[in-house]
């Protein structure tokens, strides 16, 4: 991988990206509040069941799909691709986490000098998810793509450790050790998702629409997801 694409990845993966990803917790909070997460090793073995579960299944098989498509100038799949991601977010909080950083990924392409004003209108033309607009930014990088895949579930993976931290409470190293062990097993879930063919490629995760759900109700929380 040349410099240049190796720095863009590692851009697109960083917390400090402008995107809100911080601001969310994707249902960590509400598992805390209902006490299912109490601990460093609860907290751990949630994200990982998380990663394998839900991530590798849905939004990095995604993201293994539409970066091709991208590269190819195939509209007709690049929609499809999005409104599968629309379709299978299953409370307004999911979708609208999706679709705030979908847009705001979106203006950051719009400042940026990767992708083109014809793939910039497509997407803008989509309302855009998330893993739709990242796919954009990485296939603009021309970096392979399970590093693509590795570097938007590392990103996540650290947006995670950060709320767990916040909302369990835990100490920075116990989110250090959390992050290692899901650095471990990241390489293996983006394998699993670079292996699913379309009708395999899903987003069964009721517990997790479920605490979503509860969530939008919280008497008192840090997070808008």
């Amino acid at each position: 991988m040349q410099d240049s694409s190796l720095i863009q990845l590692m851009w697109l993966a960083s917390p400090a990206l402008p995107i809100g990803g911080f601001s969310y917790s994707e249902c960590l909070e509400a598992a805390v509040d209902a006490a299912l997460v109490a601990t460093e090793n609860e907290a751990s073995d949630w994200l990982l069941d998380q990663l394998e579960l839900s991530l590798a299944r849905s939004d990095l098989a995604v993201l293994a799909q539409a970066i091709p498509a991208w590269q190819s100038g195939d509209g007709q799949r690049i929609e499809a691709l999005n409104a599968w991601v629309h379709h299978t977010r299953e409370s307004s909080e999911l979708r609208a986490q999706s679709e705030q950083m979908g847009r705001s990924l979106l203006e950051w392409l719009r400042n940026h000098t990767t992708a083109t004003a014809d793939q910039i209108k497509l997407l803008a033309d989509l309302q855009p998810t998330y893993p739709m607009a990242f796919a954009l930014a990485a296939a603009s990088t021309a970096a392979p793509m399970r590093d693509c895949l590795l570097a938007y579930a590392f990103g996540w993976a650290e947006n995670m450790v950060q709320a767990a931290i916040k909302s369990v409470p835990l100490g920075q190293s116990a989110g250090q050790r959390i992050l290692s062990k899901l650095a471990a097993e990241i390489p293996a879930a983006v394998d699993h998702a670079l292996a699913l063919p379309d009708d395999a490629r899903q987003a069964f995760s009721p517990m997790l629409a479920i605490l979503s759900a509860q969530h939008e109700v919280q008497y008192s929380r840090l997070f808008r997801s």
